[in-house]
């Protein structure tokens, strides 16, 4: 299978990051409908976008998951399952809860003190994808950094399948993180429904998780009247190897990401053209045997890219170019070229760190920066789900010492009132 060539610092290679959605101006014109409806009929629209999109039947204000079918999930899978769902559940939890703040206040020597107060979010939505699929992991990288941060109330929003049901091991998932509040709605539907609240869904302060075009435009749109996470795109990966690299292991991991969604980013940035050539012929062998193989290859030929370089330097400018959500270092030493790396939402270092390492079990969060906004946003980290006050505290004394620089710097500004508020409080002018 041949996947374009171009080199670093060519006309080819910028165009190729310029490539936008198409017919987005049409997309937004239908989710604005969606947000009308549910904003003004609630969940009798939830209910009939819900049978057009997801063609589940549920009826009207039927949208929570009960304890019966949490019991039915768990009858479902196997105890394999939930062995390998605990151990990523303990290795997430482990890794978010170093990120933990405390609060602190300082005073100094006039007795002013200075604070910051970090509190957890009230109530949060998570978007966990479904339908015809499973992604428990997601509910994992939503769930636990929220639980960490100590968020009182998180409610999940995942689509039907068709006979109405919720996938038994994304239910499972859910359960043994002790997420209770779960409904049966997907796509922007169920967005607005988080955002503004329905007959049976209380309204949220924040929403979080990955989902499609849909997903992440309704996002955009209610942003402002909740906080989001990011606006997630297509998923990408960018691969820089040298002429060490294993080919079997390239093309495996590229494809991993290439099975997706036929836009998903699949990038080998190299400066060996024998490798990419064994690369190619891996991903034919390997292809074979591969359950999404029409995907893989109408993603690697669409969204597929080899970047040529002269040098590992130059390979890691590339990389800080396209700021990539997941870049892998297939290098003889890849430590020592972290450094060079500015710009990603993960990153893999070595042969035997592949990215579904990251997705399912390591515990970084795999809800990552996409689309290039990498180069100014962070994956979802319990920082996510808290909230920052500000604490001041000025003595007598301390807002004598000030008072002259806080006045002189309202007045250059225009504004009196400012000024006179602090004036006002001359020691010689309270009795």
């Amino acid at each position: 299978m041949i996947i374009r060539r171009m080199k670093a610092g060519t006309a080819d290679l910028e165009e190729f990051l310029r490539v936008p959605y198409s017919g987005l101006q049409e997309l937004e014109t239908r989710v604005a409908y969606i947000a009308k409806e549910v904003k003004t009929r609630g969940d009798e629209a939830v209910y009939e976008f819900t049978r057009r999109f997801d063609r589940a039947d549920i009826g009207p204000h039927n949208f929570r998951v009960d304890e019966r079918e949490i019991i039915e999930a768990y009858k479902a899978v196997g105890e394999e399952y939930i062995s390998a769902l605990r151990a990523a559940i303990a290795n997430i939890r482990a890794f978010h809860r170093r990120q933990l703040h405390n609060s602190w206040m300082e005073p100094d020597e006039t007795g002013n003190i200075l604070g910051m107060i970090y509190r957890p979010l009230d109530r949060v939505g998570i978007y966990v994808p479904g339908g015809t699929a499973a992604y428990p992991s997601s509910v994992l990288m939503n769930a636990i950094p929220a639980q960490v941060a100590g968020v009182r109330e998180i409610v999940m929003v995942t689509p039907p399948a068709a006979d109405g049901r919720v996938n038994p091991y994304t239910l499972v998932a859910a359960a043994e993180l002790g997420v209770k509040e779960i409904y049966k709605m997907g796509g922007a539907q169920a967005v607005f429904a988080l955002a503004w609240g329905t007959e049976t869904v209380p309204k949220v302060d924040k929403i979080t998780g990955p989902g499609n075009i849909y997903v992440t435009l309704a996002k955009k749109m209610v942003y402002g009247d909740v906080d989001i996470d990011m606006l997630a795109g297509p998923s990408e990966i960018l691969i820089i190897a040298d002429d060490k690299a294993e080919p079997a292991y390239v093309a495996a991991d590229l494809m991993s990401q290439a099975e997706h969604d036929v836009l998903a980013r699949s990038m080998l940035v190299t400066d060996s053209e024998e490798l990419v050539d064994e690369v190619e012929r891996e991903i034919g062998r390997q292809l074979a045997s591969l359950s999404r193989r029409d995907i893989i290859e109408r993603s690697l030929q669409e969204q597929g890219a080899v970047i040529i370089v002269k040098d590992m330097r130059e390979a890691c400018e590339v990389a800080n170019r396209v700021a990539p959500e997941h870049l892998e270092l297939m290098v003889e030493h890849p430590f020592e070229w972290l450094g060079y790396i500015k710009n990603a939402g993960a990153v893999f270092l070595g042969r035997y760190t592949p990215e579904p390492v990251g997705d399912y079990y390591a515990g970084p969060n795999h809800i990552l920066p996409t689309g290039g906004t990498a180069r100014f946003y962070s994956p979802v980290t319990v920082d996510t789900f808290l909230k920052k006050t500000s604490v001041l505290y000025y003595s007598e004394t301390g807002l004598a010492k000030a008072r002259q620089d806080i006045v002189t710097l309202a007045e250059i500004e225009g504004l009196t009132a400012h000024a006179n508020s602090v004036r006002i409080r001359r020691e010689d002018t309270v009795e």
